[in-house]
């Protein structure tokens, strides 16, 4: 199968056109978008992952443990060779992700991704997803760990505020003691 890769295709359109494609499994079709050397950078991760091969596992991976996964592009918008999106992404939970044996739960999440387009063709991109929020759909993570990881990273607030209104607290005996 002989395919042409793009080389005059605007971003917003290349991107659009690569989603859909995702969207099929058209693997093969992403790839041709794609240079050769197409970086991958996402969020928590210690190094960037480079080359096709590497995205052909991370999506493969995807569809093995989501084989229904939907795609919906919400916002999508570019500056230059830069293209900006947020997408949500639907499905049902039929493989193995990340360790988690198959659950039949639906996940609904969002990520917010930049890629750069060079030449016409995607040449890397940067993947911000909401992991805790499908996490906690696929039952990885209880929705109390996460409430209690929230408020354990609000504690510093908490913390403050308890102050202010004890001290607020305080001052109101305190005039009252004076009268």
């Amino acid at each position: 199968m002989t395919t042409s890769r793009p080389t005059t295709i605007e971003p917003v359109p290349l991107l659009r056109a690569a989603f859909d494609a995702l969207e099929r499994q058209d693997f093969d079709a992403v790839v041709d978008m794609m240079v050769d050397d197409f970086r991958i950078n996402i969020a928590g991760m210690p190094t960037q992952k480079r080359g096709i091969p590497a995205w052909r596992r991370n999506i493969q991976m995807m569809f093995s443990a989501f084989p229904d996964l939907r795609v919906h592009i919400q916002d999508i918008f570019a500056e230059g060779d830069l293209v900006a999106m947020r997408v949500r992404f639907t499905g049902t939970h039929r493989g193995e992700f990340l360790g988690i044996q198959p659950t039949g739960k639906r996940i609904d999440y969002l990520s917010h991704e930049i890629y750069r387009v060079e030449n016409g063709r995607i040449a890397e991109e940067w993947i911000c997803s909401d992991l805790m929020t499908l996490l906690t759909q696929i039952g990885g993570i209880s929705s109390t760990r996460l409430i209690s990881m929230w408020l354990a990273g609000h504690r510093t607030w908490f913390a403050l505020a308890g102050g202010l209104l004890g001290g607020a607290a305080a001052g109101m005996a305190l005039s009252r003691l004076l009268r």
